[in-house]
């Protein structure tokens, strides 16, 4: 049997791309946790876990600096779109991201790609709404100090230094 398939589909630059080489670490009805590499070399990082919240709309990643060091919690928020035999999985990028560093400061990045995005109705009024109302669920987790609750997914996946802990399905959905 062939394995899940996972590609990123960006809006702003358009581009549909295969995950290839992603490892899938485990998976569920509720998320989908993997590990990886970079794509293209950079100097910040090289390599992070990530966990697809596949009910929440969003992706929560951690980035490793080289020396296994986490360099910030990265979060995307997103859209999932299943082929028929539920083989294949594309993850749309809804642009809006939110960065948290290992210091406790917070960053959302990339509304300016989504205002523009919008603009050349490259993202109709109903995905636009979608996006606001899941880059706000995901704040309220980070507002009201329920973060760990996400970030325990990722725990002991190669690259963290905590024993990994997953809990049951769907315990994310005590607020």
């Amino acid at each position: 049997m062939k394995g899940l398939e996972i590609y990123r589909r960006r809006i702003i630059p358009e581009e549909c791309l295969l995950l290839k080489g992603d490892e899938i670490v485990t998976q569920n009805e509720d998320m989908i946790i993997t590990k990886w590499k970079t794509i293209h070399p950079r100097n910040d990082f090289d390599h992070g876990c990530s966990c697809y919240f596949l009910n929440q709309g969003f992706k929560v990643s951690k980035f490793f600096k080289q020396d296994g060091s986490l360099l910030y919690w990265y979060c995307d928020i997103v859209d999932y779109e299943w082929n028929e035999e539920r083989t294949k999985l594309v993850v749309t990028d809804l642009l809006a991201d939110v960065i948290l560093y290992p210091d406790g400061k917070l960053r959302v990045l990339d509304l300016d790609e989504l205002a523009e995005a919008f603009e050349r109705g490259l993202l109709s009024p109903e995905k636009m709404v979608v996006c606001m109302q899941r880059l706000n669920h995901l704040l309220e987790y980070i507002y009201k100090d329920r973060f760990d609750r996400l970030q325990s997914c990722l725990d002991g996946v190669p690259g963290g230094h905590k024993k990994s802990h997953f809990l049951p399905s769907p315990w994310y959905t005590i607020l």
